[in-house]
Order: C-alpha cells, then sequence, then structure tokens
C-alpha cells in the first residue's frame, strides 16, 4: 500500500466530530461478508484477500452448508474445498489454509476459534488484518483492520497519515475516541469503499467533506 501525499493529522474536535457524524447515520455498522459462527467467519475473511466480499459470498454458500464447522472442513478435503472457492482469486493457496487452520482448530483449540490475536495469527492464512476482523467482529474487541480501503481513508482525510498499514492502525487506535472504537473499522471501510474510492472519491456526497484534509474536493459530476 502506498500511502497518499502527506497530510497533516486531524486535531482531535475533528476526530471526534468525523466519528459522531459515523454513528448518527448508521449507529450499528456491519460488515458485508457472509457467516454463521466464528468459524465460518474466519474462513470467510481468509478468503477474501485480494477478492470482493460479493464474490467471496457467493462462494462460501455452499461451501459453508456443507462444513460450518472445522471437522467437517477437514473431512471435506483440500480438493473439495479447492473445487467450492476456484471462484476466487487465488483460490489454491486459500483452499490449503482453510484446510490446514481447521486441522490446527481442532489440534489446538478443540475445534473453536481463538480470542487472541497471537493465536490467530499462528493459523495458516492469518495475518495481523484477518486477526483484526475476527477479534473486532465476533468477540467484539476494539481493533482496527486497515485494508486498502481503511488505510486510503486514514491518509486522505488526515484522520492516521501514516507510511505503513501498521502505523495508520496504530495512529486510529490512539486517534479515534473510546465510544466509537468498537465500530471505528467498518465505518472507515465502508467509508472507503463506497464514498472515498480509490480513483476519484465522491467528495460531493461525502458525509464528513467539511473536515477532511483532501483536496481538491472532487465536484459533482456534469449531467447530475
Amino acid at each position: 500500500m502506498a500511502a497518499a501525499k502527506k497530510v497533516k493529522a486531524l486535531p482531535k474536535a475533528d476526530v471526534e466530530a468525523i466519528f459522531a457524524r459515523f454513528h448518527d447515520i448508521e449507529p450499528e455498522p456491519r460488515g458485508e461478508l457472509d457467516y454463521v459462527n466464528a468459524f465460518t467467519l474466519l474462513v470467510a475473511v481468509v478468503l477474501s484477500a485480494q477478492a470482493t466480499d460479493a464474490g467471496v459470498n457467493k462462494a462460501t454458500r455452499r461451501l459453508f452448508e456443507l462444513a460450518p464447522s472445522p471437522a467437517a472442513m477437514v473431512a471435506l478435503g483440500v480438493e473439495q474445498i479447492t473445487e467450492l472457492v476456484k471462484t476466487i482469486g487465488l483460490y489454491r493457496g486459500k483452499a490449503k489454509n482453510v484446510f490446514a487452520l481447521s486441522r490446527l482448530l481442532l489440534d489446538r483449540h478443540g475445534g473453536e476459534v481463538p480470542d487472541t490475536r497471537e493465536a490467530l495469527e499462528a493459523l495458516p492464512g492469518v495475518g495481523r488484518k484477518t486477526a483484526n476482523v475476527v477479534l473486532n467482529i465476533w468477540f467484539r474487541q476494539p481493533t482496527i483492520a486497515v485494508d486498502t480501503h481503511l488505510f486510503r481513508v486514514g491518509n486522505r482525510t488526515g484522520l492516521a497519515p501514516g507510511k505503513t498499514p501498521l502505523e495508520v492502525e496504530q495512529k486510529l487506535l490512539k486517534a479515534v475516541p473510546p465510544q466509537y472504537m468498537l465500530h471505528a473499522h467498518h465505518w472507515l471501510i465502508l467509508h472507503g469503499r463506497y464514498v472515498c474510492k480509490a480513483r476519484k472519491p465522491e467528495c460531493w456526497r461525502c458525509e464528513i467533506r467539511e473536515w477532511c484534509r483532501f483536496e481538491p474536493k472532487t465536484p459533482l459530476p456534469k449531467g447530475t
């Protein structure tokens, strides 16, 4: 991830105002991956790397019907998992990771998804971002998973200017007011996905544009 042009970090009052606005618009934001339990959430997030949530959901619909647990996933075997997720990018490696992490969950954790970053990151295919997503969504821990959308929003707006995802994450953990921390991850990712887009942010309809440091703001397209 390449950082955008360096901007000055927003003052505390502006950060508070931004998250208050997000809260007013959607008090309980939700992610867009489909899952039925902690295990299927973990698998969905592993599969979502370099793939769209919609594409992952299409592939996991049948997968989770057949294997909603680590034991059932191991019983499927790598070949059948691979066949079921072949519409997703990098599917061969991901299928192997899903099988391997399922087996490790059985061997090390009694078939349960652990609730610590250290234990999650010890599973095949699970990095810091994936662990943070699971900890936030399922275990309701105030973590922030920095993907490309959140990295972009953090830099563009001035919420958390940083050169690396970890730097952006650490700055957000310090900047976001405690009362908004649980949902900050989803607010920022959804904002980046649908409003603060990579090539042309839709500033004309942005609800936080009055505090955002991105310039020049993109105007309303002609003819709309």
